[in-house]
Protein backbone atom coordinates (compact mmCIF):
# COMPACT_ATOMS: atom_id res chain seq x y z
CA UNK A 1 0.00 0.00 0.00
CA UNK A 2 1.46 3.73 -1.12
CA UNK A 3 0.20 6.12 0.92
CA UNK A 4 1.10 9.79 -0.24
CA UNK A 5 0.84 12.44 2.00
CA UNK A 6 0.20 16.05 1.00
CA UNK A 7 2.86 18.85 1.93
CA UNK A 8 2.33 20.69 5.44
CA UNK A 9 2.28 24.31 4.83
CA UNK A 10 2.56 26.74 7.76
CA UNK A 11 0.43 29.58 7.69
CA UNK A 12 -0.45 31.47 10.52
CA UNK A 13 -3.68 33.02 10.64
CA UNK A 14 -4.32 36.59 10.15
CA UNK A 15 -5.26 38.73 13.42
CA UNK A 16 -5.38 42.56 14.06
CA UNK A 17 -4.84 44.07 17.08
CA UNK A 18 -7.56 45.61 19.69
CA UNK A 19 -7.96 46.99 22.60
CA UNK A 20 -10.90 46.07 25.62
CA UNK A 21 -11.38 47.09 28.51
CA UNK A 22 -12.07 44.30 31.13
CA UNK A 23 -12.60 43.91 35.18
CA UNK A 24 -9.61 43.29 37.24
CA UNK A 25 -11.41 40.52 38.72
CA UNK A 26 -12.61 38.98 35.34
CA UNK A 27 -8.75 39.60 34.06
CA UNK A 28 -7.49 37.85 36.86
CA UNK A 29 -9.27 34.97 36.25
CA UNK A 30 -8.52 34.66 32.86
CA UNK A 31 -5.00 34.56 33.33
CA UNK A 32 -5.32 32.13 36.16
CA UNK A 33 -7.29 29.70 33.94
CA UNK A 34 -4.96 29.92 31.13
CA UNK A 35 -2.12 29.66 33.35
CA UNK A 36 -3.31 26.34 34.99
CA UNK A 37 -4.23 24.99 31.21
CA UNK A 38 -0.61 26.06 29.81
CA UNK A 39 -1.17 28.79 27.30
CA UNK A 40 -1.72 32.69 27.04
CA UNK A 41 -4.42 34.45 27.81
CA UNK A 42 -4.47 36.10 24.31
CA UNK A 43 -5.63 32.05 23.00
CA UNK A 44 -7.78 31.72 26.05
CA UNK A 45 -10.22 34.75 25.36
CA UNK A 46 -9.58 33.63 21.44
CA UNK A 47 -10.88 29.76 22.01
CA UNK A 48 -13.92 31.98 24.29
CA UNK A 49 -14.92 33.95 21.94
CA UNK A 50 -14.84 31.43 18.77
CA UNK A 51 -17.01 29.02 21.21
CA UNK A 52 -19.36 31.55 22.26
CA UNK A 53 -19.75 32.48 18.67
CA UNK A 54 -20.85 28.76 17.49
CA UNK A 55 -22.47 28.14 20.09
CA UNK A 56 -24.84 31.48 19.73
CA UNK A 57 -28.90 31.12 19.42
CA UNK A 58 -29.27 31.98 15.24
CA UNK A 59 -32.17 33.85 16.56
CA UNK A 60 -30.51 36.25 18.56
CA UNK A 61 -28.82 39.87 17.52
Amino acid sequence: MVIILTKFIAHKPEKEVISMRISTDVLKTVDDKAAKIGISRNELINQMIQYALDNMDEDEQ
